[in-house]
């Protein structure tokens, strides 16, 4: 999308289910898996920019030996930081040692992060610092094994006050008020409770040592996530490393947050996204599964692998998103959703441009749009066919060769209109000069839009459309079309995320500020003071009692009529060409992306009891000025 937007995290989680000699002999490296570690994270780098962090578990390992590493970085390209701080020990080792490279028994009594278990985390913070505090995966240490913790995810959490108030009635005193901290205290307890279960079933006639073994077999991970997470409201999936060797991720009862395994019987793989393992593992798309929602996939100390219901699944709502701008494109399905997307919108398109299909050129802004423009483009070839059949049949019979080529030389006029200038950066911190700048970063192809065109741009999204007042459609202005049609592949976004996308404030999304300038010209400003007064009077209720009232700010309003009074907001001043915003529809989002129905976003529908309470408090902190975010 042409806004800049923060999003969701990525999780990539490995198990070597084969000893580590048999990795060094069948592929001829001692570092297989931190390659694919690497492979895994750099991936999914689209779910990264502000962190990474990696923990290894070794399984058996000698008592004195370490056997949990962990390493994280906040630098400006954090994954090929991480990775050089791994990969430094093992460099010096080669100039000192080499052959201890080539021990893999040496090597992991020796070395950092030459265990069988790994779990690597990329950070796109939302909300809080950007500190290393703040980067997963996260730890909770003990001296017995099995109440060693390593936690990282991608999620958020609506109800961090309740969870928080959870935890100091049982008695504990968290560091910090975090979802982060808070869920790994909880998961954290309820270890503890566990250990100590089992500990007083065998400690009459059982050596402590033995007791240890004991709790490695015996303890239940399915029962741990149960006690933690049943009262947990927000999109997740976490997972988490036991200091002995188990492992799990665990997805949310609505599947909100995407997960996909992979397991043969040299690995399990876990990652957000599913063209990530095929490509790190070269596997067909169909051997790669969902963690099913309310769903933690458990991976034994032994290899055993299990997927177990931890929380009743509730109606899948998989955010859509996901599939419009978030995942990488490179996957089967979301590359066909995105064409459809394309394709969906294009009856809009040509009822704007009045069907002059040949004094129009089509393009896409930016780079992510550019599978939707593949789909777009598609249904104007469609859409030709037929007109030229119907000249050709209005040619007769045995027309002139001549005329039939005319005809068919017909085509649409698809342009590369827009390139971003990768290398300029907004450095001047002024407002004045910083708007000057950020008009330039796009440059434009000249030569290709006349004064008698219509330029049609599709973009993946339009959130706040900040960009496209401020740079896009001044850039765009300059090739001297008719008019500029901007067109959004998704529905207008109307209500705050609060599972994990940084779309909090809702007074900046252009929708609601459209929409609140329409009750206001049309004198229904009373439905403003309505809302908030039924959202003041509920905010206090449990939020399993709270209802979305800010729905009613839209009500009185088509569709159409919000796009044409935002078309009408983010054109400049001084632009000369017809603007005109055209947006997805909320049918046609459900029909290109069937299986991914979360749209709360666009529709005010939250899978979750939390949402409703974050979007009564976000309709109030808009009312009273605060910029606060409503969780």
């Amino acid at each position: 999308m042409s806004d800049s937007l923060k999003h969701e995290c990525g999780i990539a989680m490995l198990r070597l289910r084969k000893p580590l000699d048999f990795y060094k002999e069948k592929y001829g490296t001692s570092f297989y898996a931190l390659k694919k570690m690497y492979l895994l994270m750099e991936k999914q780098r689209n779910r990264g920019q502000d962190g990474a962090g990696m923990a290894n578990v070794k399984l058996n390992t000698p008592v004195g030996k370490r056997y949990i590493s962990r390493k994280r970085s906040t630098n400006n390209n954090p994954i090929q930081d991480l990775f050089e701080n791994i990969n430094k020990r093992f460099i010096d080792l080669e100039e000192s040692n080499p052959k201890k490279l080539e021990d893999t028994k040496w090597l992991k009594n020796n070395m950092p992060f030459t265990g069988e278990l790994f779990l690597g985390h990329l950070r796109y913070g939302t909300y809080g610092g950007n500190s290393i505090e703040q980067c997963h995966p996260f730890l909770r240490q003990n001296n017995w094994k099995t109440r060693n913790l390593a936690l990282a995810g991608n999620f958020n959490m609506t109800n961090v006050d309740e969870l928080f108030a959870h935890l100091t009635d049982l008695g504990q005193h968290p560091k910090e008020k975090s979802d982060t901290i808070t869920i790994i205290e909880k998961i954290g307890h309820f270890l503890d409770e566990e250990n100590v279960n089992i500990y007083q079933k065998y400690k009459e006639g059982f050596s402590k040592r033995e007791i240890s073994l004991k709790i490695e077999e015996e303890i239940d991970i399915q029962k741990i996530l149960f006690n933690a997470s049943k009262h947990w409201d927000g999109g997740y999936v976490l997972c988490g490393l036991l200091g002995h060797g188990d492992a799990f991720a665990l997805r949310d009862p609505s599947a909100i947050r995407p997960a996909y395994f992979y397991y043969d019987d040299e690995i399990v793989v876990v990652a957000s996204e599913r063209s990530v393992i095929q490509t790190t593992f070269h596997v067909n798309e169909n051997k790669i599964k969902e963690i099913k929602r309310g769903h933690a996939l458990i991976i034994k100390k032994s290899g055993q692998i299990i997927e177990q219901e931890v929380l009743k699944p509730l109606k899948r709502t998989a955010c859509s998103f996901e599939r419009i701008y978030f995942s990488r494109g490179n996957d089967k399905d979301i590359y066909n959703e995105r064409i459809r997307l394309g394709r969906r919108v294009f009856s809009k398109v040509l009822d704007s441009i009045n069907k002059d299909i040949k004094n129009t050129v089509f393009s896409y802004i930016p780079n992510t749009a550019e599978v939707s423009y593949f789909g777009m483009m598609k249904e104007v070839d469609l859409y030709l066919n037929k007109v030229k059949t119907t000249k050709i049949k209005a040619l007769g019979k045995n027309p002139p060769i001549q005329e039939i080529n005319k005809i068919m030389e017909i085509s649409p006029r698809a342009e590369k209109i827009a390139i971003k200038d990768a290398k300029l950066r907004t450095f001047i911190t002024s407002d004045i000069n910083r708007d000057d700048l950020v008009a330039h970063v796009y440059d434009i192809t000249y030569g290709k839009v006349s004064k008698k065109d219509n330029l049609v741009m599709i973009d993946d999204s339009i959130v706040r459309g900040t960009t496209l007042k401020q740079s896009i459609l001044r850039i765009l202005d300059r090739l001297g079309p008719k008019k500029i049609i901007v067109v959004s592949s998704a529905p207008q976004i109307r209500y705050p995320d609060c599972y994990g996308i940084d779309m909090a404030i809702l007074g900046d999304f252009i929708a609601f500020q459209a929409t609140i300038e329409l009750l206001k010209e049309n004198n229904q400003e009373g439905v403003i003071n309505d809302v908030y007064n039924q959202c003041k009077e509920q905010i206090k209720l449990p939020k399993e009692e709270m209802v979305n009232y800010v729905k009613q700010i839209y009500d009185p309003f088509s569709a159409k009529q919000i796009s044409s009074k935002i078309s009408e907001i983010l054109k400049p001043e001084d632009t000369q060409a017809e603007v005109e915003i055209i947006y997805q529809s909320i049918e046609d989002l459900h029909i290109a992306c069937p299986n991914h129905t979360g749209d709360w976003y666009f529709t005010g529908n939250y899978p979750t009891p939390g949402g409703n309470k974050v979007v009564t408090k976000a309709f109030i902190n808009y009312i009273e000025g605060s910029k606060d975010r409503a969780y």
